[in-house]
């Protein structure tokens, strides 16, 4: 091969491998391309389904507490389903408990209160929806009531299952919200705290309130035990037509430690207070040696329905301060019990469901019977409140979350007020004369458009005639 035409070989290679390197990466790019088109070719049926939209949850009615005060913090909202976390029961709420305990969470005038917004209430019964997990002994369809520090006014609420107790056969819900807190209470303070045996004597405060109830109807389950009975007026009525339970029964506003000095003139074995204030001197002045003073709720703070910082101020300044020493010379006991620090803040979840058991059992054998006052909508939960704010219940009041609201009454538009029968005649009269006067100017218009009209015939014929005496002239 000669040299000119090993040059022309050359040169003719040159081209392919120099185009060959820029090739290479375009094919591996089509390459790579074709693969990421089949992905997404095979993926394209996840990747739409993960674009689509979250549902929403679903929503529950709640009566929820916007701000501390009044009835105008209280509004019935849509809140989102809950879901039982780890050890909790998911409950569909049957008929919710109102405590006085609700009255002062409300307001703000109990210690550490949750923060706002949240659902109220502190007792509810109903029907387990879903178990979560770690949770032993429940299962869905159970008949349950819970005791709970708040959120328990809802269509559903996720409870802790410690804090949770089945239903004895024959309880409904409606009893059981009327029962479990009041005699779980009632019955602490008579048994485990006052110690009641045959032949004592009871008073006891706020007699026609749940609690109260609750302490008559577990005293008569023990023999000959004297009960005296604190309320209002109003209250005596009722509670006279059920003379048996209580012995003696006291106007609160009278001077009704002398009434108790009349039947019992050393004095009563246990004084049971949830008033707090005055009523704490009253009740210590009336113990007997080895007599026994509970207070066990301080509603004397709640004196209207927003928060009075000297309400609360002149309820605890009111009591004398009583030493040890006293105690000791006198031979006599004060004691203290709060439910809600006991289960909550102090962990005797324990010791309460025992309690708990033990009422039921009561009720099982027909020696208490729980007695509900009224049930309203969980619209009308304001109208409840202020119910107890006046003391006006008799046994306890029941929130029914699947109960219709009462029809609103119409109300005036604002700015128009009520006239008297003098304004109204006055205004009636002036509607006369204005409905003459229309008349009579409707009269005078209706003559104008007929003198017009007769006025306008004449004129036509006058300018007709005109017109042929000019026609004629021509």
């Amino acid at each position: 091969m000669s040299n000119e035409q090993a040059d022309s070989v050359a040169a003719e290679e040159q081209p392919k491998q120099q185009q060959e390197p820029e090739q290479q990466p375009q094919a591996e790019a089509g390459k790579k391309e074709e693969a990421a088109a089949v992905e997404v070719k095979e993926n394209g049926d996840a990747a739409a389904e993960d674009a689509q939209p979250e549902p929403e949850p679903k929503q529950m009615r709640a009566v929820v507490l916007n701000s501390f005060g009044g009835m105008k913090g209280v509004k019935i909202l849509k809140r989102p389903e809950p879901t039982p976390a780890e050890g909790e029961l998911l409950i569909r709420v049957s008929a919710c408990g109102l405590n006085f305990q609700d009255l002062m969470l409300r307001q703000g005038v109990i210690d550490c209160p949750p923060k706002c917004p949240f659902v109220l209430g502190t007792e509810c019964a109903g029907e387990i929806e879903q178990v979560g997990e770690g949770v032993e002994g429940f299962a869905v369809g159970d008949k349950v009531v819970a005791l709970t520090e708040c959120r328990a006014w809802a269509e559903l609420v996720a409870v802790p299952a410690k804090y949770v107790y089945k239903l004895p056969a024959g309880m409904s819900p409606l009893d059981a919200a009327a029962i479990t807190m009041n005699y779980t209470v009632a019955y602490i303070l008579l048994f485990e705290m006052a110690g009641i045996v045959s032949g004592k004597s009871v008073l006891v405060h706020s007699a026609g309130g749940g609690v109260g109830q609750a302490v008559v109807q577990l005293a008569r389950t023990v023999p000959d035990v004297t009960i005296f009975g604190v309320c209002s007026k109003g209250k005596h009525e009722h509670l006279n037509g059920n003379a048996a339970n209580i012995d003696h029964l006291l106007e609160r506003s009278s001077d009704y430690p002398n009434e108790v000095r009349k039947v019992k003139p050393e004095g009563v074995d246990v004084v049971l207070d949830c008033l707090c204030g005055e009523e704490c001197n009253r009740g210590y002045s009336l113990l007997k040696p080895m007599g026994k003073y509970i207070l066990f709720g301080s509603s004397n703070v709640v004196t209207g329905e927003t928060r009075s910082i000297l309400s609360a101020a002149r309820s605890w300044w009111q009591v004398d301060k009583i030493s040890p020493i006293k105690l000791f010379d006198e031979n006599k006991t004060m004691m203290g019990f709060n439910m809600r620090h006991l289960m909550f803040h102090q962990g005797e979840h324990a010791y309460v469901r025992s309690i708990v058991e033990k009422v039921f059992a009561l009720f099982t054998a027909g020696k208490i019977k729980p007695h509900a006052d009224s049930t309203w909508a969980l619209e009308d939960v304001s109208d409840a409140m202020q119910k107890m704010h006046d003391r006006k219940n008799v046994g306890k009041i029941i929130l029914d979350p699947a109960m219709e609201p009462k029809p609103k009454p119409a109300t005036p538009a604002k700015g128009k007020k009520k006239q008297s029968s003098e304004e109204k005649k006055d205004e009636e009269a002036e509607k006369k004369k204005d409905d003459k006067k229309a008349d009579a100017a409707k009269e005078g218009e209706e003559e104008k458009k007929e003198e017009v009209m007769t006025n306008g015939d004449s004129g036509d014929s006058a300018e007709s005639k005109d017109k042929e005496e000019e026609k004629a002239s021509s």
